[in-house]
């Protein structure tokens, strides 16, 4: 869907002091239903628009968080229930969570990068028989700076994840450190085992050199990649990545397809 859609916002809540997850509802029609790790173009009115990751899939409702960072996504940021947005999308690949039906999960999160895992880990977690043993692995900069805290306790109690964070406040009890310390408490057999990865470019190629080494196949090896994306139909080129256009070729691809890359300083 190329034209903006009107979506209303009908909740709103704070996750951090400049991240906010909200809640869109279709005014009308809805858009075509959305794949976890696709993303949508969101449009605040009298700014312009900015590609979100759906961070939350609930029939025609959708998810986004997000980060306040410039003069659109902080006009994102600032909305309340109430407030209009045009929608566009679904774009992109997805996460293809299907492909990995009976493997060991591994998804690793840095930062806001677990805002496109989330609805990936949701589903994995209500089909337990379906897939092997996940393991959600969260790194942040700091505890303040941590997303979805009450559900990602939740996953922590049930066993399901690890939290780390690179400056730790003098009230933290967890783990210290980048997200690959995090590696060596998963369980998991690496010829039988599947990953996504989505956070800051450097977290991504130290995760998944990683994993390769431990023995995962690069071609089960899934990356989120980020570049600026202004029109979300591969015509502008502004999300270009080598032969990639990442609105239309990504953002999820495999880690076989993203390694060559990612290793050229500055493409």
């Amino acid at each position: 869907m190329t034209t903006p859609l009107p979506y209303r916002v009908v909740e709103r809540k704070a996750e951090t002091s400049d991240t906010a997850t909200i809640v869109l509802e279709p005014v009308d029609v809805p858009l075509q239903p959305f794949t976890p790790g696709q993303f949508a173009m969101v449009y605040a009115f009298g700014a312009g628009d900015i590609p979100l990751s759906v961070s939350g899939l609930d029939g025609h409702r959708l998810t986004h968080t997000v980060r306040a960072v410039g003069a659109i996504s902080g006009a994102l940021h600032g909305l309340r229930p109430g407030a209009t947005v045009g929608v566009r999308g679904p774009f992109g690949t997805g996460w293809e969570l299907p492909a990995a039906t009976g493997l060991d999960l591994l998804v690793v999160a840095g930062g806001i990068g677990l805002a496109p895992l989330r609805p990936l880990v949701r589903a994995a977690l209500t089909e337990p028989g379906r897939y092997g043993r996940p393991n959600v692995l969260i790194g942040a900069r700091t505890p303040g700076d941590l997303l979805y805290t009450e559900e990602v306790r939740g996953w922590q109690t049930a066993g399901r994840a690890v939290v780390t964070v690179d400056r730790p406040d003098p009230r933290w009890q967890g783990e210290v450190g980048v997200v690959t310390t995090l590696l060596d408490r998963c369980a998991f057999d690496p010829p039988a085992a599947a990953a996504f990865i989505c956070g800051p470019e450097p977290m991504i190629r130290a995760t998944a050199r990683d994993l390769v080494h431990r023995g995962v196949d690069p071609d089960r090896i899934r990356v989120s990649l980020e570049r600026t994306m202004h029109c979300g139909t591969g015509h502008c080129g502004h999300c270009q990545l080598g032969p990639l256009l990442l609105c239309r070729d990504g953002p999820v691809v495999t880690w076989t397809r993203a390694q060559p890359l990612l290793m050229v300083r500055e493409l």
